[in-house]
């Protein structure tokens, strides 16, 4: 299976291929310079510059069985990796951004990390806890760990919660009796609101940068969690909620827009296509 790690210009829909290669990556980053991209794969993490592609390997530590639920700190000075070397399950660590010894932040696995707060301070994750009988609910915590707060209850699944740029909103997919949509509420929990109600499978929404737009990915009705290998679409959604424009269909789904992937302009995001 070839990867295919591309951006969209959201005005032109134009596509830019950065990089094709026969190893399997998944979920870009965009640094806040807007120079380089960051990807998972096989377990690690790697720099992708955008002038002059190749897989830069990024050292971090012991940590060396990550998934695709990684990220940036605004200020661009921190990662943050969800890895499962040293706990059964995945859990959530802060290493420099050049690499160096992961810092646990979760005391509680499993965690999957999603978001970063604009003001640096706060995660939001998803995990399953016993108290949430099974099924995976929002969360977050301090950036250093301690107490964690749970902030859905109410969903059989929840999923990518990332914060809006001004901090006032937590987007997020949230599933209730197979019907998968996504929803925003305050980084308290409240004012739940359920942004689109269509017939398709929606996963995965990333607030713009500078407020504006969410972008996501739509899988066909009837799909069931985020598979690979599927025939999916990117829509594009205004903020304030509307009618969602498709901008490509593509061959993809889990590994193709899990994490934050705009560029730091707003105008493009990154994403990973697949060719069988």
């Amino acid at each position: 299976m070839k990867s295919i790690v591309a951006t969209l210009d959201i005005a032109t829909g134009r596509e830019t291929i950065i990089y094709e290669t026969e190893r399997h990556l998944e979920a870009p980053n965009w640094t806040p310079d807007g120079d380089t991209l960051v990807v998972n794969g096989n377990g690690r993490l790697f720099r992708l510059p955008i002038a002059a592609p190749s897989l830069i390997e990024i050292d971090t530590g012991f940590a060396t069985a990550l998934n695709n639920d990684h990220g940036l700190s605004p200020d661009g000075r921190w990662l943050v990796i969800s890895d499962a070397s040293r706990t059964p399950e995945s859990c959530i660590y802060t290493l420099p951004v050049d690499g160096g010894v992961p810092v646990r932040v979760t005391s509680k696995t499993p965690s999957y990390w999603h978001g970063w707060a604009p003001d640096g301070q706060t995660l939001a994750y998803v995990g399953k806890r016993e108290e949430t009988r099974g099924s995976f609910q929002v969360f977050t915590c301090s950036v250093t760990g301690g107490a964690e707060t749970q902030l859905t209850t109410d969903f059989d699944h929840c999923d990518g919660p990332d914060y809006s740029p001004d901090g006032n909103w937590i987007w997020f997919n949230g599933e209730k009796d197979g019907d998968v949509q996504l929803w925003r509420m305050r980084p308290d929990g409240s004012d739940l609101q359920r942004i689109t109600a269509d017939e398709r499978v929606n996963w995965f929404p990333h607030p713009s940068p500078d407020g504006r737009h969410i972008v996501y990915l739509a899988y066909q009705a009837g799909t069931s969690g985020h598979p690979a290998n599927k025939d999916v679409e990117l829509r594009l959604l205004p903020a304030e909620g509307g009618k969602p424009n498709a901008l490509l269909s593509l061959f993809g789904g889990q590994g193709t827009l899990n994490v934050p992937s705009w560029a730091p302009d707003s105008r493009r995001f990154a994403y990973v296509r697949y060719e069988p």
